[in-house]
């Protein structure tokens, strides 16, 4: 297949890089907003979402999916954990690996909460058909695993030469 992307016709609006980062960037702030008087930031949501979804099991998962360093992760997680929302338990397999579940106030928590984040997506989605909706998000999640897929490559690329 011929690639998309040339270096004549790399333009920053049709760069699917650029894009999901300004996306990004101005989503942001709009969703941390909608949490500015609630009980948990939006990070702590998200948190929560990714423990029920479980898309994260531990401290090491969670700060790696929000892109977070693992001590502010852990500081996050105290806080979860001294509300009652998550807890913590070793792993019956390793002994060295700490798994992270919510509590069944942490779901309660994550549900009461979930309209903010629904609202504020129908209202960027409207002018979109549920067909295009769909196909995007099967665009988007099919995008993120071949990135997932080649950083998993490049993790053990590096740990293979490192080893000899």
């Amino acid at each position: 297949m011929k690639p998309y992307y040339t270096v004549d016709n790399l333009r920053c609006r049709k760069s699917i890089g650029y894009l999901v980062r300004r996306l990004h960037n101005l989503m942001l702030p709009e969703v941390e907003g909608r949490f500015a008087e609630s009980e948990l930031s939006f990070t702590q949501w998200v948190t929560l979402m990714g423990l029920r979804e479980g898309i994260a099991k531990t401290c090491a998962d969670i700060a790696r999916h929000l892109g977070h360093d693992s001590g502010a992760t852990t500081r996050m997680l105290d806080q979860l954990e001294a509300r009652g929302l998550v807890e913590r338990s070793r792993d019956t397999g390793d002994r060295r690996v700490v798994n992270i579940a919510l509590t069944a106030k942490g779901r309660a928590a994550a549900r009461k909460l979930a309209p903010r984040i629904v609202d504020f997506w129908n209202a960027m989605l409207v002018d979109f058909s549920p067909a295009e909706v769909t196909d995007l998000i099967g665009l988007l999640t099919r995008l993120l695993s071949r990135i997932e897929q080649e950083a998993v490559a490049s993790e053990t690329a590096v740990r293979s030469r490192a080893s000899r």
